[in-house]
């Protein structure tokens, strides 16, 4: 099995004939996934990549049937393009766009809140249940169709840890991409329970950075709740305080929100926390090990 997409997922693309949408749309077709088409107001009517474009995102929904979205709309317009999702009925929603203005942001989550969609991002890579659909910007050859769940706020970090996965023979169930913005769709803790509640996932990769409290929201989550061994990681620990690291959601406010202290937490709560990123595949091979022996 697998959470948020598969091979059943229709997917629709949100600024389809832009470069990035163009591309991407191609990778996402050349890998296997359902693109039923896209939305760019203005064209539609037209055919790109073989496929049609309609003006609207409730046009294509009628036309098209599709129930998920991937966004690459330019960061002014890209709030807008959730909403116009969400209202058109699509469950799942990708948003890759990168720099969305927060109080756009906070305007988009307040939207979506009465609505039965999942939000994914912005600022992420998007998601991929490997074998069946990628939804997003991931390089989908280093994946192979497995039992591990990725939950990662760092698009570089996923790739580095589905590598040593896949290298290991450890497939992987679905990568969520959760976005690296301080305010996104899907939290640590919300993508983590996706995960725990999959029949099908053995055990579970959970990579955060500085800032916040979402990693420790889920590792106390995890503790009381969780059946499924997982290996956690953060990044930023030679983060100063005060400074931005990279993505905007990644700056230190206080002592807990500090590597380390999130860190602390995640042991504490039975976590198998790897200090480099490098030891991500190795420790879970050894902790799903443990599990079948114990």
């Amino acid at each position: 099995m697998s959470v948020l997409i598969d091979q059943h997922s229709k997917i629709i693309v949100q600024g389809f004939t832009g470069s990035e949408g163009t591309f991407h749309a191609g990778q996402m077709l050349e890998y296997g996934s359902d693109v039923v088409g896209g939305v760019t107001p203005g064209k539609g009517g037209s055919v790109h990549l073989g496929l049609p474009v309609f003006n609207s995102v409730e046009e294509a929904v009628k036309a098209t049937g599709a129930d998920t979205s991937v966004i690459f709309v330019p960061p002014a317009f890209a709030a807008d393009a959730i909403m116009e999702a969400a209202d058109a009925g699509i469950a799942v929603i990708v948003a890759i766009t990168e720099g969305i203005p927060v109080a756009d942001m906070i305007k988009a989550k307040a939207f979506l809140a009465d609505k039965q969609v999942t939000l994914i991002g912005p600022n992420c890579p998007g998601v991929i249940s490997p074998g069946k659909a990628k939804v997003g910007i991931m390089p989908g050859f280093i994946h192979q169709q497995g039992s591990i769940g990725v939950v990662s706020r760092s698009g570089t970090l996923t790739y580095e840890a589905v590598d040593q996965l896949t290298k290991l023979g450890l497939g992987q169930s679905t990568c969520i991409g959760i976005g690296g913005d301080p305010v996104i769709g899907t939290s640590t803790l919300e993508a983590v329970k996706l995960l725990m509640n999959d029949p099908d996932t053995e055990g579970i990769v959970m990579i955060g950075e500085i800032g916040g409290s979402m990693e420790t929201d889920a590792a106390r989550w995890i503790k009381e709740h969780g059946t499924k061994p997982v290996v956690g990681f953060i990044a930023g620990q030679t983060a100063p305080p005060g400074r931005r690291m990279g993505h905007a959601g990644a700056i230190v406010g206080g002592k807990d929100d500090t590597a380390a202290a999130k860190m602390e937490v995640m042991r504490a709560c039975g976590l198998h926390v790897v200090d480099s990123p490098a030891a991500i595949g190795a420790t879970m091979l050894e902790a799903l090990k443990a599990q079948k022996a114990g």
